[in-house]
Parts: structure tokens; sequence; C-alpha cells
């Protein structure tokens, strides 16, 4: 008789992980169709509706594959918190679970990944403009260490953790321990969701990264990215808005304000603001981090991949 490894008491959440343009998009939709996945977008961009090309959103047939998650929630001129992410995406991990279905968090952005698989804590206290203001004039007044001893009597983990010199923080510290009666450091304690987690990390050799980054910016040039900006102006939405500050968007409302010449020019400051991205992916996903499995894809096929998930899935 074979032994069978004991069942685990969470349920497996996948995750995958990586810069920009690598091939997050095309192997999790083999992971999901082999292993009866559904795919919940980490990519704080392609939450706006609109927003289409720029953001590399799956077209329609892919998502007609596997059901997608987290895409086309708000229009561009709302904003989606941090909170109300990890909030939306615990709930349909335990729908998509409760379905018998495996959860697969996709995405680059290294902050929403981060928020839900190590549970950020996140306080939900909203600004109270008027506390705020009379925070900052006794900081002003007073001088900013009367604020910070202040904290340091209702939460002094805060206060050993906030330099005195960063107002801002001890205001906000403040803020919420006086909204909330919490103090801030409890609130912010990390509580990770009760899921047996693994993150595929996929990579390439720079040099090859950034060929398929070129090749990307080309097709969503040639597939209507002006255009697609011009028309979220015209419907109103601000040119200085979070949204539209998304790779793609910004350099395309240059352009067509004429503070970028032509469209090479449009290509190159594209490519150039998507490699600094590249670069501050790496240091949210970094290539010692033990609890990622790193698989590159120029030397590994995607059905590599798919066996090694498999046969984690399996408790192998």
């Amino acid at each position: 008789m074979t032994d069978r490894p004991p069942p685990h008491p969470h349920p497996p959440l996948l995750v995958v992980v990586g810069p920009t343009a690598v091939g997050k998009s095309d192997t999790a939709l083999l992971l999901a169709e082999a292993l009866g996945g559904e795919i919940i977008s980490a990519d704080s961009r392609q939450f706006y509706r609109g927003m289409d090309i720029g953001t590399a959103k799956p077209i329609s047939e892919e998502q007609a594959r596997v059901p997608h998650h987290m895409l086309d929630i708000c229009d561009p001129d709302e904003t989606l918190t941090l909170a109300e992410f990890q909030s939306r995406c615990y709930s349909l991990m335990a729908e998509i679970t409760a379905r018998g279905r495996l959860p697969l968090l996709v995405g680059g952005t290294g902050l929403y990944v981060r928020a839900v698989v190590e549970g950020y804590g996140i306080p939900r206290v909203a600004p109270d403009e008027a506390l705020r203001a009379t925070l900052f004039e006794v900081a002003e007044r007073e001088g900013e260490r009367v604020l910070h001893e202040r904290l340091a009597e209702v939460d002094p983990e805060s206060a050993q953790r906030i330099d005195p010199r960063n107002v801002r923080r001890v205001v906000r510290a403040l803020e919420v321990h006086a909204k909330s009666g919490t103090p801030i450091s409890e609130l912010q304690r990390k509580r990770p969701p009760p899921y047996r987690v693994l993150t595929i990390g996929l990579t390439r050799p720079r040099e090859a990264l950034y060929q398929r980054i070129d090749e990307r910016i080309e097709r969503m040039l040639a597939g209507g990215l002006v255009d697609e900006t011009r028309s979220l102006l015209d419907a109103g939405i601000p040119a200085d808005s979070e949204a539209m500050s998304a790779l793609g968007y910004r350099e395309s409302v240059a352009f067509l304000r004429g503070e970028i010449e032509d469209e090479a020019a449009l290509a190159q400051a594209i490519g150039q603001s998507t490699r600094r991205l590249v670069r501050a992916q790496a240091n949210w996903f970094r290539a010692g981090d033990p609890r990622i499995r790193w698989f590159d894809l120029s030397t590994t096929r995607p059905a590599m991949v798919l066996t090694f998930v498999a046969a984690w899935l399996a408790g192998k």
C-alpha cells in the first residue's frame, strides 16, 4: 500500500510573480487551465475600466478560457485602496476555494501581492482632516517632539519605530488611535491568511526581457494606446489622476500635449519608464528570497513549471 501524505489543514494558494513582460499572464493561464484554477489579478492598473491596451489586460478570449477576477472593477477616476484590494482578494480566494478550484494570485505589483500573502494589517481609519490640521499645528507651534511624546504615551511600539522628524507618520498614528481607540501598531500586525502558499517567480535574462518589453510597447502603440489615452481624457479623466500615472498613459498624455515629438520618442520614453519599473520590481521580488521558487523562462518550458506545481499540490 502506497503511503500518502496527510491532507494539509489549509487550502492551496498559488502566487505567480515577476517583472513586467516576463510572461506571467501566459504561464498563469496555462496553470489555471490545467489545474482547475481561477486568476485574481494583482496588477494595480488592470482594475480600471477603459484601460485595456496600456495595462496588457487579458483579452476576451483569454478571459473566456479561465475565470479572471479584479479586472474592470472601478472607473479611472475612482480609487481602490490597498485595504479594499486585500479584502476583495480574501473574499475571492474563499469563494474560489469553496468551488473546489485553485486560486491564482498573479501580478507584478509587489505591495499588492504581499498585502494579501503576508496579511498586512491596514488600518481602515478614514482621514480626519480637522484632527490632522490640529496636530500639524501643534507640531509647528510646540515642536515635532511634543507630538512624538504623545504617541509614546498611547502607542510606545509605534513611537519606537517612527522617527520623530517624520511628522506625517506620527500624525497618522495619533489619528488612528484617536479615531479607533486602538494603537496603529496593533492594527498593522501581519496576519497571514489561512492558506498553503506556493509562490512561483518568473524571470528572464535582462536583455531578453528588455527585448520583450520593446515588442510589447510596439504592439501597444500599434493597437491604439494613444487613442485609448485620448478617449480617457475626453471622458473627463484628469491627466494628473492616479490611474493616468500608469506606464504608457502618462507618456501618451505628454505626447498628446506635444511634449513628446513623435511616436519613436514616445516608444523610447515608455521603454525607459518600464525599465525603471523592472528594477523596482526586482527589489520587491528578490532572487534570493527563499519563499519564491524561481523559473527562468528562457531555459524552462512552461510544462516544467506545471509539473512542479502539480507535484506541490499533490503534497510531494
